[in-house]
């Protein structure tokens, strides 16, 4: 924002010293002097208006305070089966009877294949429809909020953005069908112009 706005080395510094102080940012920021303007009396009480600074000692918490909570609790140990014994007799009984881990191998591949058929490949699409009607959502509330003027110009510029992409997907779409199109047809013609 400091780029944006063309401020000099001298109101960056002066600005993030600011920042670094944990003041409140100057109305205006004198490009050349190093001298502050002499600050105008306050009508109020700073103590007052100003939040209550943090102090650089930690707060600690008195050990009696630490030793009355869970803190110094230990759980019973609980020992548990690292492995299924069952399961280990049954592959040992395949793998003499028969030479080979058969059991195994089945299940991998099965779980290879649910979880393929599981997961469906999101449509971006779809994704993008429900994106624009959130950021009208959301532009709705701030309107009834009356906040719709601080919001309006950001939310119909992602919208636009949006938009943008889902012609660009459209265009694909429609692109991949008449090839398709122009594939079933013999010759070669295709039925759109």
């Amino acid at each position: 924002m400091m780029e944006e706005t063309k401020l000099t080395c001298f109101q960056r510094r002066y600005l993030m010293d600011c920042v670094k102080r944990g003041d409140t940012l100057p109305l205006q920021c004198y490009p050349t002097s190093c001298k502050e303007p002499a600050p105008a009396a306050p009508a109020f009480s700073p103590a007052v208006c100003q939040p209550s600074r943090l102090s650089a000692k930690p707060h600690l918490r008195p050990a009696k305070v630490c030793q009355a909570g869970d803190a110094y609790t230990r759980e019973k140990f609980k020992p548990q089966a690292r492995r299924d014994l069952e399961k280990e007799k049954r592959r040992l009984q395949n793998i003499l009877a028969t030479g080979k881990d058969v059991v195994e191998c089945n299940v991998k591949q099965m779980l290879v294949q649910t979880k393929e058929e599981e997961i469906p490949e999101p449509d971006r699409f779809e994704e993008l429809v429900n994106e624009v009607q959130e950021r009208k959502e959301f532009l709705a509330e701030m309107e009834a909020l009356g906040q719709g003027k601080k919001y309006r110009s950001i939310v119909l510029t992602e919208i636009s953005q949006k938009m943008r992409e889902m012609e660009i997907i459209d265009k694909k779409r429609s692109e991949e069908m008449r090839e398709i199109m122009t594939e079933d047809f013999p010759g070669g013609k295709s039925f759109f112009p």
